[in-house]
Formats: structure tokens, C-alpha cells, sequence
């Protein structure tokens, strides 16, 4: 199993992302979940993960990037989130982004500074921007093994 972070604590999203954008998940989704990994739609990949209780497989859309043979993915919920603990208990996912599947394994989760520090470019500016504004904490790394 692999670690959460340094400091093994979770986070929780901001007062922001609970207030106003969680309510907004329920119509968003579904939308968002649709179009996300596709070839040609840069806002979301889609993280296929499995639950660490249930094991039923769920499909969650989030904002990710690859930088070299890495995934970062923006904990806009925190890492307290259910799908981010899913994929921390089992030492991978797979992430469909631009039309393609990355098994991907050894989830960390990284603070914001060091995340932005070590893959900021391959996020845009306005990105960046809008995720400190929103109260983004954290991003999970995740290394590609292989390529479907």
C-alpha cells in the first residue's frame, strides 16, 4: 500500500470547493465524466479506479496532466476525497487522457509548491491560477507503467 504523503494526514477541500463547487458535482459529472479523456478535450481525464471496500469499478473525471513519465492530478477535493483514496489503497490506476489508457502506479500525494514546482508547465497558467484561487492543496503523482 502506498503512502499518502509526508505527514499521512488527508486533506479536505477549501471552504470554496465545498460550498459552491460540491453541491455543483451532481450536474457536472455526469457532463464532464462524458467528454473527459477524450482526444480533443483538455479540461479532464478520466481516473478508473476501484473501491477499496466494495471493489466495484468507478470512473471519476478530474483535472490531470502528463509531465515526462508522470501523471499530476489535481486533488481539487482533497485527499480525503473517496476516488484518491481508492487509488492510494491500490497502488494505481488507470487514466484515460487524450483518447489513450496509462496504467499507472506508486501514488503520492504532493503538496501544491513542490507539485507546481516539478510539473507546473504542463499545466497552463490560467490552470494554475484557478487552482490556488479555488484552494487546490495538494496533486496526486502517479508513475506510467505502460500505455495501453
Amino acid at each position: 500500500m502506498s503512502t499518502l504523503c509526508e505527514q499521512d494526514v488527508a486533506t479536505n477541500p477549501s471552504p470554496f470547493v465545498r460550498v459552491v463547487m460540491r453541491p455543483m458535482t451532481k450536474l457536472l459529472n455526469p457532463l464532464v465524466g462524458r467528454l473527459a479523456g477524450r482526444r480533443h478535450f483538455n479540461m479532464a481525464a478520466k481516473i478508473h479506479h476501484r473501491g477499496r471496500r466494495s471493489g466495484r469499478l468507478y470512473v471519476t473525471p478530474a483535472t490531470a496532466r502528463l509531465n515526462g513519465d508522470s501523471f499530476w492530478v489535481s486533488l481539487t477535493f482533497g485527499s480525503g476525497s473517496d476516488w484518491c483514496r481508492n487509488v492510494l489503497a491500490a497502488g494505481g490506476c488507470t487514466i484515460t487522457w487524450h483518447g489513450e489508457d496509462y496504467r499507472t502506479a506508486n501514488p503520492v500525494v504532493v503538496p501544491r509548491a513542490e507539485a507546481l514546482r516539478r510539473a507546473g508547465r504542463a499545466f497552463k497558467r490560467r490552470e494554475r491560477v484557478m487552482m490556488r484561487a479555488i484552494g487546490v492543496r495538494d496533486f496526486l503523482r502517479l508513475d506510467v507503467l505502460t500505455t495501453a
